[in-house]
């Protein structure tokens, strides 16, 4: 229960820090979002009726479409963040009184950077407030496409009719900026900073590679068993984790003993049930 609560609370945090992008920073320049949101704000701007009643009128059937395959955690979450920032979006305008950002640009870039803050912080809580990624989700395999160019199709389609919409195909020009700064700013915020690296290494020096790893990098190793494709050999691959910072040490380390040991790096956006920073147990 209190793992719920605190959930559903960064939820609605999550959820009030995008409306204060869309009503402070967006909507007074005629910028958009993309998806349901993007067309919610078009559709309130043509209407001049509140912009929270288009995000749940328009997210509903959507949220009624996960309902089948997303499972029903996923769908509470969600209508709740869709309500917490309809309401937010209602609640922000009268809060400013008309304190926003005026210059276009300085809102596409600061929009963006909140908008991908709050937004993050929703989708790092199991929720979503787009209904274009749970139709990318539900048809991709039907349709033959990635869930990817499914909503970027999407996406094309409302930041052209954006141009129409407002007029000013400097609007759309500003919400494609918006959008992709806010998609870089969601990465970082359900990924995290402190990105880790996955390393592998394959030597014939195995043995003496993997103590000394342990000894100057103070984690654990895994040694996994392989067998060369080439020689038919069995090989031992020491697997670790270590800090981004750590790998051009590793590298000379592993060298230094090996000139010819094959060594492969991943990017590890989050590791769960180990010492992350200074310590890895594998």
């Amino acid at each position: 229960m209190k793992r719920i609560l605190i959930n559903f609370l960064f939820l609605a945090i999550g959820a009030f820090i995008a409306a204060f992008a869309i009503e402070c920073f967006l909507v007074p320049n005629s910028i958009i979002d993309g998806g349901i949101i993007g067309i919610s704000m078009m559709s309130a701007y043509k209407t001049k009726l509140p912009l929270g009643i288009f995000i749940v009128i328009l997210n509903f059937p959507f949220i009624c479409l996960a309902w089948q395959k997303m499972g029903k955690s996923f769908v509470f979450s969600t209508f709740f963040a869709v309500t917490m920032l309809a309401i937010g979006v209602t609640m922000i305008p009268e809060w400013m009184h008309g304190k926003h950002v005026s210059e276009p640009f300085l809102a596409c870039i600061f929009g963006g950077l909140i908008l991908g803050t709050g937004v993050g912080l929703i989708l790092r809580n199991n929720g979503s407030t787009d209904g274009t990624e749970i139709v990318a989700i539900r048809f991709a395999k039907k349709l033959g496409f990635s869930v990817g160019e499914i909503i970027m199709f999407f996406n094309l389609f409302i930041f052209v009719a954006a141009g129409v919409v407002y007029d000013s195909w400097q609007s759309a020009m500003y919400s494609i900026i918006t959008y992709f700064i806010a998609y870089k700013v969601i990465d970082i915020v359900i990924e995290g900073l402190n990105e880790s690296k996955s390393i592998f290494v394959i030597s014939d020096e195995s043995k003496e590679i993997g103590p000394a790893i342990m000894q100057h990098f103070d984690i654990s190793i895994t040694y996994i068993a392989g067998r060369g494709g080439y020689s038919m050999q069995e090989k031992k691959i020491i697997y670790c984790v270590i800090n981004r910072l750590e790998v051009a040490k590793l590298k000379s380390l592993v060298k230094s003993i090996d000139p010819s040991a094959f060594i492969a790096i991943e990017n590890v956006h989050e590791v769960d049930g180990g010492r992350i920073k200074s310590h890895n147990h594998l």
